[in-house]
């Protein structure tokens, strides 16, 4: 396996980080994705984007693959943000390796990442150790359903934080703050600045971003990379 290739993501989401670039993610759902438009899809997308992210809560065998393949010409880093281990492919260049610390059923806190093992072990996916916490974004997302948990209130900053620094002493190598897809309003600035402050690793944020404004908010309040996709989606098919 090429290390170059293990370690590049990472690094650079470290690197951007710690540098205060600004970073972009555009999420693919493979449920909701048509890669015969691919290339149209991929025109539309802002200029600024610097990450693809596949996947989804309910995504049919064998779908990713075909969604990573049609993504290539963008020649962005593909990265898979898989609902279940079934999501994996080598297709990509790397996988958020999620933990849904924000609930309590043991199914995504490990079992779906014992599953993965047997892939993963032989891959050349670089694996990168995410922890996912889901907070309220106003309407019950597609993650709460599945994975039959509660998200976190917007309210309770103070919880928040506390699992966000729990995943770091943990050892994951990234936060993802999720409002779910299809939010009805965005993780609330004081929560991405409480968390910013407390944690020393990259902070992903997405869910319910739709405008230059809400990003502005977000960036400003710490957030390094920000997941956009539903505002694409509506335009796919």
């Amino acid at each position: 396996m090429d290390t170059q290739r293990q370690t590049s993501i990472i690094q650079a989401l470290v690197s951007a980080a710690e540098s205060g670039k600004q970073q972009l993610a555009i999420l693919v759902d493979p449920d909701k994705f048509e890669p015969a438009s691919a290339n149209e899809f991929l025109k539309r997308i802002p200029n600024q984007t610097t990450h693809l992210f596949v996947g989804g809560s309910e995504v049919p065998k064998d779908a990713t693959a075909g969604t990573v393949a049609s993504l290539r010409s963008a020649g962005l880093p593909i990265v898979l943000f898989p609902g279940d281990y079934d999501q994996l492919t080598d297709a990509a260049d790397a996988v958020l390796f999620l933990s849904l610390y924000s609930g309590d059923n043991p199914e995504y806190l490990i079992g779906q990442q014992r599953k993965a093992t047997s892939f993963l072990r032989h891959s050349t996916l670089e694996v990168i150790p995410t922890a996912y916490l889901l907070i309220d974004g106003g309407n019950q997302s597609a993650v709460a359903r599945v994975t039959q948990t509660q998200a976190l209130s917007q309210d309770d900053v103070d919880t928040v934080v506390e699992v966000a620094l729990a995943a770091q002493y943990c050892g994951a190598r990234c936060v993802y703050l999720e409002a779910g897809s299809g939010a009805l309003k965005p993780v609330r600035p004081e929560i991405i600045s409480a968390v910013r402050a407390a944690i020393n690793l990259p902070l992903i944020v997405g869910g319910g971003i739709r405008s230059e404004a809400q990003m502005k908010t977000a960036y400003d309040a710490g957030a390094n990379l920000l997941v956009m996709g539903t505002v694409f989606e509506n335009h796919n098919r």
